[in-house]
C-alpha cells in the first residue's frame, strides 16, 4: 500500500474531545490493514526509539512508566520528570510514560522530557469502530521552550481506528497548537506527514509480514555506546575532519572510526573492569586514526600496515608495547605458521619491517577493514591466545587472494558476497576453538558487522592448525601476493 495521504482540510472538526478543553486538529489520514495490537506495537517502539521520527535524535531515556510499577530512573523524583497525562472523553487511558528525547548534539539541541500516553476504547457494535490513541505531551509552556527538533506545538497525537469486521481501518496525525495558526506553518504540517509516514511504513510492514533480521546493542546497551560516542565526537570530530590529509571522504572515515572507538571502549570497560588493559594491536590499520583516537583516551597500543599513509605524520604517538617504541608502524604480517610452507625470496623488505603475527598474551587484536588480514584474525589469536574483534569488509582468502566464499550456513541468510565472507570467517574462528559473538554496529557504514573473539570453547593445543589452514584453502601464494602488496598503492582505509 503505496503512502498517499488525504491531508484534512482547516476547518476539519477534531476526531476526539479532550477532558481539559484543548482543541486537537487533525492534519492527515490513511487507510492501514494493521489492527490495534500492531499499533501498540509499533508505537511503543517509537516511543523507545524517536530516531525513527528524526535523525536529530539519539535515543530515548525511560524515566517513568507506571506498568513498570514506578520510576524506573532516580531522575524521576524530579518534578521535571513527573508524569503531565492527558485525558480524553471516551477513550480511556491506560499506559503513562516519560521518556527524555536525548539529541545527537548536545551543544546544539538540549535533552527534551515528554508525557507518552496509551488510549484505547474497544469497540461495542457494528458502529462503532476500536479507537486506539497515543498522545505525545512535552514538558514546555511554549513554543519558546522547544528545541528544534521538536514541531512547535503543545502536544502531539496518532489515533488508529479500526473496524474488526472489515478487517481495515485507518491512521491519522493530530497536533494540539498553542496558537490556531500554528498549524499553517509548513514546517509544522511537513512534521505532521513525516510522523504518519514513518507510522504507515512501520504497520504496514508488519502487516506483510516483515520481521527485523538486524539487531543492534546486543553487547553493548545503546545508551552507553551512544554517550562514550557523543563525547568523542563533540571532543575530536571538527579537529579530524578539518585536518584530513587523505584522498578519501574525511566525515565518513572520521565519524565511522569515532563510532568504532566508542564501541572499544565501553567494550573494554566491561571486559577489563576488575583488571588492567593489556593493550591492543591494530592489524592493518590504514590511515591510522583509529589507533590514535585510542591512544589519546588513555589506551596503549598500536598499530601496523603494509604501506605508510600521510595521515601517519599527524597521528604519530609514542607506544611502549609497539617494537619500535612509536603508534604506527611500516610492518608486512608474514605469519609465523606460514614460514617453511613458501618461499619469502620474492619480498625484498629488510627484517625490521616483518611481524610474524605473534603477540603478547593477552592483547586485544583489533581487525578492523582489514581486507587480506580479516580471515587471519582468528588464527593470530588463536595462536597468540588474544581476545579480537574483526569488521569485515572485502572478501579475501587466506592467501590475500581475492575470494567469493561459499553461500551461508544458515540458508534463511542472504547470499551476497559479504554475507557469504561474514559467514566464512566466523566458520574459521570457531573452527580455531572461539565463541563468536555478533554485534551490528552503529557506524555510518554499510560493512557493519562486528564479530568478537573473547571467550574460548576449547584450548589452542586441541587446534590442528596445519589442517585448518588446509581446509579452508592452504596459504600456498601468500608470500608472492604479499610482495605485490608492497608495490601496490595503498588503501583509502
Amino acid at each position: 500500500m503505496p503512502f498517499e495521504p488525504e491531508e484534512l482540510p482547516p476547518a476539519t472538526p477534531p476526531f476526539f474531545d479532550d477532558t481539559a478543553g484543548g482543541v486537537w486538529l487533525p492534519l492527515y489520514r490513511h487507510a492501514c490493514t494493521f489492527g490495534p495490537d500492531m499499533f501498540v506495537d509499533k508505537m511503543m517502539n517509537m516511543v523507545r526509539n524517536p530516531n525513527l521520527n528524526s535523525t536529530w535524535l539519539f535515543r530515548a531515556d525511560i524515566l517513568y512508566d507506571d506498568e513498570q510499577g514506578a520510576e524506573t530512573s532516580v531522575e524521576s523524583s524530579t518534578s521535571k520528570a513527573r508524569p503531565i497525562p492527558r485525558d480524553l472523553a471516551g477513550i480511556p487511558r491506560g499506559r503513562t510514560l516519560v521518556r527524555r528525547l536525548i539529541p545527537r548534539n548536545e551543544r546544539r539541541d538540549r535533552p527534551l522530557d515528554q508525557t507518552c500516553t496509551f488510549h484505547r476504547s474497544e469497540s461495542t457494535s457494528t458502529e462503532t469502530p476500536t479507537r486506539s490513541l497515543v498522545v505525545y505531551m512535552p514538558h514546555a509552556s511554549s513554543a519558546l521552550d522547544l528545541p528544534f527538533y521538536h514541531p512547535k506545538v503543545r502536544g502531539v497525537a496518532h489515533l488508529h481506528e479500526w473496524d474488526p469486521l472489515q478487517a481495515s481501518g485507518s491512521i491519522s496525525v493530530h497536533f494540539l497548537p498553542f496558537q490556531q495558526d500554528d498549524l499553517r506553518d509548513e514546517k509544522v504540517r511537513r512534521t505532521a506527514y513525516h510522523l504518519l509516514e514513518i507510522l504507515h511504513k512501520h504497520g504496514q510492514g508488519s502487516a506483510a509480514g516483515y520481521v527485523k533480521r538486524v539487531h543492534h546493542d546486543v553487547l553493548i546497551p545503546r545508551p552507553r555506546f551512544q554517550d562514550r560516542y557523543a563525547h568523542l565526537k563533540n571532543k575530536y570530530a571538527r579537529q579530524l575532519v578539518g585536518a584530513w590529509a587523505e584522498s578519501t571522504d574525511p566525515a565518513k572515515h572520521v565519524f565511522e572510526d569515532l563510532g568504532i572507538a566508542a564501541f572499544l571502549m565501553e567494550l573494554w570497560a566491561d571486559m577489563y573492569r576488575d583488571g588492567v588493559f593489556p593493550g591492543f594491536v591494530d592489524i592493518g590499520c590504514g590511515n591510522g586514526l583509529l589507533v590514535y583516537i585510542l591512544t589519546q583516551e588513555g589506551y596503549s597500543g598500536w598499530g601496523f600496515d603494509a604501506r605508510v599513509r600521510k595521515s601517519w605524520a599527524q597521528y604519530q604517538t609514542e607506544a611502549s608495547c609497539s617494537p619500535s617504541g612509536q603508534s604506527l608502524e611500516q610492518r608486512l604480517l608474514l605469519p609465523s605458521v606460514v614460514s617453511g610452507t613458501t618461499s619469502p625470496d620474492a619480498i625484498q623488505v629488510s627484517p625490521e619491517e616483518i611481524h610474524d603475527g605473534i603477540f603478547p598474551p593477552g592483547t586485544f587484536i583489533v581487525s578492523n577493514h582489514a581486507d587480506e588480514l580479516t580471515p587471519w584474525t582468528p588464527i593470530l589469536g588463536a595462536l597468540s591466545q588474544c581476545p579480537f574483534i574483526m569488521i569485515p569488509c572485502c572478501s579475501h582468502n587466506l592467501t590475500g587472494d581475492k575470494y567469493r566464499a561459499p553461500p551461508p550456513r544458515d540458508k534463511t541468510k542472504p547470499k551476497s558476497t559479504f554475507a557469504s565472507l561474514v559467514d566464512w570467517v566466523t566458520h574459521i574462528a570457531e573452527d580455531c576453538g572461539w565463541e563468536v559473538e555478533t554485534e551490528m554496529l552503529r557506524i555510518p557504514s554499510t560493512r557493519n558487522t562486528c564479530l568478537l573473539g573473547r571467550k574460548r570453547t576449547k584450548d589452542v593445543g586441541e587446534v590442528d592448525m596445519e589442517a585448518l589452514l588446509r581446509e579452508y584453502g592452504g596459504v600456498e601464494g601468500y608470500y608472492a601476493n604479499v610482495a605485490k602488496l608492497v608495490k601496490s598503492a595503498p588503501r583509502g582505509h
